[in-house]
């Protein structure tokens, strides 16, 4: 049986910031050689060359390092998955994931949160956007169910990944040596590594059978409903973090998810709530969570029909303002009026995440 988890959200202050890490792991609540995962925002622009992702991993790389006892190889195999851009009211922050010591934790046969962390192979540029891709991050993720202890994928409620995207040097690192890649546009390839990988964790959990090259970023009737895709030049693997429920493990965190059909389906977000373990009165209002929220986990998607319950909207349209950051800030607004707190994780490009225009949601709340 795996141990049972800590779950902490601290806040980012500052490009470079790790206090707040530092903070629980002085103050005895976590212990730094315990800590299997980190995902989190930070506050650039979201996009290929947003490096505030590469700062945020050194900064918290570094505590890691001097208040544990791994050794620098040790803490670079960790996964801390930041995703770039908090438009509108998303605050920059982080949620970290550590083991505790089963006798130091509630005990419970109840569903409580359980985390397996893994690395796929290397996932070459030529692999971005095709099969080969996919299958690799299906062959992680059941790797991660398995040091979670999740049989039944029923039981996995979030999965978050961080994979590489194109640049130009891996579009002729690929050329050197005799292959093509899906696009050479570095922008767009983001997408593309997001949505293939997603496509990679429906595999894993039985969502979808095995799809067809001509299936991937185009047949938007595949996904799967616990997906969260990141992408960056930081990795040259996917990092893969499988956040799931087990009995017997103890501890005092939960999850659950579900979906929101669409940018403005606040119901989505409170079924997610509801599915981890809180209990809402039929009209909830976020002075009904009183501390027992962790945080929630989604991604977003401009609807590809260029509308939102019927109306009209120009963010596919917009050359001055990337749609990401617009749907990002709108489904930011969204989760921070349920939740009351703008330090939601909200992420873009969500394509084969969750239904065409909407996306997955996942909640953690603390039971104990």
């Amino acid at each position: 049986m795996p141990d049972p988890i800590e779950v902490r959200k601290v806040a980012i202050e500052s490009v470079t910031d790790a206090s707040g890490l530092a903070k629980l792991i002085d103050d005895g609540v976590i212990d730094a050689d315990r800590v299997l995962a980190v995902i989190g925002k930070t506050e650039g622009n979201g996009g290929v060359n947003d490096y505030t992702r590469i700062l945020a991993d050194r900064a918290f790389r570094e505590v890691l390092i001097a208040k544990g006892t791994r050794t620098p190889d040790e803490v670079s195999q960790v996964p801390l998955v930041w995703s770039g851009g908090t438009d509108g009211v998303l605050s920059p922050h982080a949620t970290v994931f550590a083991t505790v010591d089963p006798a130091k934790a509630p005990r419970s046969d109840e569903p409580r949160v359980s985390v397996g962390v893994a690395m796929s192979d290397v996932i070459l540029p030529e692999d971005i956007g095709r099969p080969a891709m996919v299958e690799k991050v299906a062959a992680g993720v059941r790797e991660a169910m398995k040091i979670a202890g999740i049989e039944d994928p029923a039981d996995v409620h979030y999965v978050q990944t961080k994979t590489p995207l194109l640049t130009l040097a891996t579009i002729t690192d690929a050329k050197n040596r005799g292959h093509d890649v899906v696009t050479e546009d570095t922008g767009p390839s983001m997408d593309i590594s997001n949505s293939t990988t997603a496509l990679g964790i429906a595999v894993a959990l039985g969502e979808i059978d095995m799809p067809g090259a001509d299936q991937i970023h185009r047949d938007l009737s595949l996904y799967s409903s616990v997906a969260s895709c990141s992408s960056g030049v930081e990795l040259d693997r996917a990092q893969i973090v499988v956040v799931g429920n087990v009995r017997g493990i103890g501890g005092r965190y939960r999850i659950g998810h579900s979906t929101m059909r669409d940018a403005l389906d606040a119901d989505g977000i409170w079924d997610a709530i509801r599915d981890s373990g809180i209990d809402l009165p039929d009209r909830p209002h976020p002075s009904d969570l009183g501390d027992r929220l962790v945080n929630v986990f989604m991604k977003c998607e401009a609807d590809p029909s260029g509308h939102v319950r019927g109306r009209r909207n120009i963010m596919l349209d917009d050359s001055d303002v990337h749609w990401h950051r617009q749907i990002k800030a709108a489904v930011g607004g969204v989760a921070a009026s349920v939740t009351g707190d703008p330090a939601v994780f909200v992420s873009v490009a969500a394509v084969h995440q969750g239904p065409s225009g909407g996306g997955p949601v996942a909640a953690i709340a603390d039971l104990g």
